[in-house]
């Protein structure tokens, strides 16, 4: 497994994930949670997370065949779901709402899921097995999930530090690069199931 690393094909999958998590874009939440009294453990939203991409990718290719489908076609969905999500970033449009009846620890719901390991990570997850070596996948989740610790424990001072100005227009190049990744994934992967057609 090892021999397969590729420093490439990791940079590419670190990047893809760290661009679809878009940590740094989630410290607003994450400021507005603690201050409206929610508590946040970073090392939990760190392990939480790593747990359900791991799970998820080994798991979802299984889960997959019991629908039939392979993973060019969940490829094909995931590249329109990042679409949309990238849109969100761009355009400012928020999905996930805040509920009043969400429990006072916020560590899993909303940071978990849905902020760090939601649809679109997950989907994106699978979406780049189909282009890149599981060792250098691996590596890129466990690099990604060692920043979602950093951010999450330093999110207040990392706040203070760059301003909500520059937070936003992080959010906004994210947003960018996710709408770049997700017509690259669907051209690539539409290509191959178009030949399997034949």
């Amino acid at each position: 497994m090892l021999t397969q690393f590729n420093l490439r094909q990791f940079i590419s999958a670190f990047v893809v994930l760290f661009a679809v998590i878009d940590i740094i874009g989630s410290i607003p939440v994450i400021l507005k949670l603690r201050r409206s009294g929610k508590k946040v453990n970073a090392e939990r939203v760190a392990i939480l997370s790593l747990l359900m991409f791991l799970c998820f990718f080994y798991v979802g290719e299984a889960f997959l065949a019991l629908f039939k489908l392979d993973i060019f076609s969940f490829a094909v969905a995931g590249s329109l779901i990042i679409f949309i999500m990238a849109l969100e970033m761009i355009l400012d449009v928020d999905i996930f709402h805040e509920r009043p009846d969400m429990p006072k620890d916020a560590t899993f719901i909303p940071l978990v899921f849905p902020l760090i390991a939601g649809a679109g990570a997950l989907t994106t997850l699978l979406s780049i097995r189909a282009q890149y070596a599981d060792i250098n996948i691996l590596l890129a989740i466990i690099a990604n999930m060692l920043i979602v610790y950093f951010v999450v424990k330093t999110a207040k001072k990392i706040g203070h530090i760059l301003g909500n100005g520059i937070i936003y227009m992080l959010q906004k190049f994210f947003g960018i690069i996710l709408l770049a990744i997700s017509v690259k994934l669907f051209t690539s992967n539409i290509t191959i199931l178009i030949e399997n057609i034949k």
